[in-house]
């Protein structure tokens, strides 16, 4: 019976993947080999996100309106709404750690700006021939107050702090402009070369990297052009599961080389994907044929994939897919503390035998962890949790303020699951890790698509986060993590920050030649003149120590306009060079000027 649970449960968290991935791909309605655009329709295609998006999602935060974590009159956490696993329990350690490592109160809470004030936004500069235009081709637009903010940003604390506060923006787009199709993008970046109209791609608005930002100095008209409608359902799984799966879009999965927790076996999105389709000023951009390989010089969707919208609109991709797995387990492993687990995951990688996703989070950010814990009603299960401990800290001498925990992933038929779980389970013994459980590890995986929220709860108290990424060989991931850490306390220190600020990071994805990590901070802001100033500040430092100690610039998240300075030392002068050479021919009159690459 306990098997036949497992399984079913494992189905259910299948098809709700499931559900919120098929959004993202098209199939064609005589053919279910392959996935491939559909036509354009007299209306948007059912079951994508509305037009009106903050008719079902925050403004000024992230996620759907209905789900927030928040204190209620009783002092306890819990997660509002029903979309999720976590939703409705309380969480009765929240407060608790909240309160003691940043300093705070939730007594002391500074409350966001109820609604936009439409007088604060910047009056639409309209270009009146484009719009004529347009309305000619039947493609919806608008320049209401409300649809324009909503695409004016992404979700950098800068952003979003602004958001909140209520301060006036200086710049926002004109209008945003909803194509159904791929051949409503030709006709909108056509009219936009005619009239010279800037146009900004805008998928999901995912983006921490400040790349929906509109120059201040751009004087031309700026259309937010929204490729939500041009969503539909197909009912295949591509394994590609980013942390912003709910709301990024495959386009932008695409123009962003974007990474996803399963990488381990399905691959990151460059290895997912078969043929692009873009739309440029120049015209579309699109390979002859769908081979596997092709030698015909450089790969042009090398070009494209991590281009950010500076070239043209990904309108179509063809993708690879698979069967849902048969089998779903998950597991966890604890270590004795972070050299241990990062040894793990090297020898895990250099056997190749990863699960489908294994995640090593450091001692600060298991406390966190476990003070997002929801209540458990059962006497018995709080018995078996008190064990577990019992056996960790004082049967095998764990420091609780150095141990670290790994969660575990595997999918596939049962019978390699399970061979797959030994084999990893078995190397991780080898340095020191002990098993810890399948529930702790699950619970690792539901916290993936609700950690985003928190912090919209941390700036309700004065506490400001965020989180930024990189890359690494193996030999310097321990280097890295230390040192950065160090880095971002000092800074910090330096910077007037009155309470000790957290920082912490976990390994997510590994390679044969290295990992990349993760990095969370956040501080108590009481006190600071500009709060926003000073994190900018301090995660500036932050990267340039990362790049002092061998990381990348970034490993899925991009560069955008919030790391632009550093691209030259990332790929030399050249490189950046040859990328810019090849913005110049295909947009020649900058009409996507919003993403100059210097």
């Amino acid at each position: 019976m306990a098997s036949d649970s497992n399984s079913s449960e494992s189905q259910r968290i299948a098809q709700q993947r499931l559900r919120i991935i098929a959004g993202h791909l098209q199939k064609h309605k005589d053919d279910d080999s392959g996935i491939i655009a559909t036509e354009c329709k007299a209306e948007a295609n059912k079951g994508t996100v509305p037009r009106k998006r903050q008719e079902i999602m925050k403004w000024n935060g992230w996620g759907y309106s209905d789900s927030k974590f928040l204190f209620n009159k009783k002092g306890q956490a819990e997660f509002t709404g029903k979309r999720y696993r976590l939703s409705g329990m309380v969480l009765p350690s929240l407060q608790d750690w909240f309160e003691n490592t940043f300093g705070a109160s939730v007594n002391h809470k500074s409350p966001a700006t109820p609604a936009l004030n439409a007088s604060a936004v910047p009056p639409a500069r309209l270009n009146k021939a484009f719009v004529e235009d347009l309305k000619a081709t039947g493609i919806p637009f608008s320049h209401e107050a409300e649809d324009r903010v909503f695409r004016a940003h992404g979700h950098c604390l800068h952003e979003i702090f602004a958001l909140r506060e209520g301060k006036k923006f200086e710049r926002v787009p004109d209008m945003v402009v909803w194509p159904n199709c791929h051949n409503d993008v030709v006709k909108i970046v056509e009219l936009a070369c005619k009239h010279n109209v800037c146009l900004i791609p805008y998928g999901g608005g995912t983006s921490v990297t400040s790349a929906l930002e509109c120059p201040p100095e751009e004087t031309r008209c700026i259309v937010s052009l929204d490729t939500s409608q041009m969503l539909n359902e197909s009912g295949y799984c591509t394994g590609h599961e980013p942390d912003s799966m709910e709301f990024s879009s495959l386009g932008g999965w695409v123009a962003t080389r974007a990474s996803g927790m399963k990488k381990n076996v399905y691959g990151n999105i460059e290895d997912l994907v078969i043929h692009i389709k873009v739309v440029t000023p120049r015209g579309v951009i699109e390979k002859s044929c769908q081979g596997p390989r092709m030698s015909t010089g450089p790969d042009i969707h090398h070009f494209i994939l991590g281009s950010e919208g500076t070239l043209g609109v990904v309108t179509e991709v063809t993708m690879k897919i698979r069967p849902i797995p048969e089998y779903q387990k998950y597991g966890s492993v604890v270590f004795p503390n972070f050299e241990a687990g990062v040894a793990c995951l090297r020898e895990v990688a250099k056997q190749r035998c990863a699960p489908a996703s294994i995640r090593l989070m450091d001692n600060e950010q298991f406390q966190f962890g476990h003070a997002l814990k929801p209540q458990v009603s059962s006497i018995f299960t709080n018995f078996v949790e008190g064990l577990k401990k019992f056996y960790i800290t004082k049967f095998k001498g764990f420091d609780p303020h150095q141990l670290v925990v790994a969660t575990l992933l595997f999918e596939g038929d049962r019978e390699r699951v399970l061979q797959h779980e030994k084999q990893v389970y078995d190397i991780a013994a080898t340095f020191g890790g002990l098993a810890a459980g399948e529930d702790n590890g699950q619970r690792g995986y539901i916290l993936t698509f609700v950690i985003a929220y928190l912090r919209d709860l941390g700036m309700d108290y004065y506490v400001v986060a965020e989180s930024f990424e990189t890359s690494v060989p193996w030999d310097r991931v321990l280097d890295l993590c230390r040192n950065v850490k160090e880095r971002i306390n000092r800074e910090c220190k330096e910077r007037g920050v009155q309470f000790q600020p957290l920082t912490s990071c976990r390994v997510t994805q590994t390679y044969d030649a290295g990992a990349c990590v993760y990095f969370y901070f956040a501080f108590n802001y009481r006190g600071l003149a500009d709060p926003v100033h000073t994190y900018e500040q301090v995660e500036h430092a932050a990267r340039e120590e990362i790049l002092a100690n061998g990381g990348s610039l970034s490993h899925h998240h991009g560069v955008g306009k919030l790391r632009k300075e550093w691209m030259k030392e990332s790929i030399s002068s050249l490189g950046v060079g040859m990328l810019q050479s090849v913005k110049d021919y295909v947009d020649p009159d900058n009409i996507f000027g919003n993403r100059n690459l210097l």
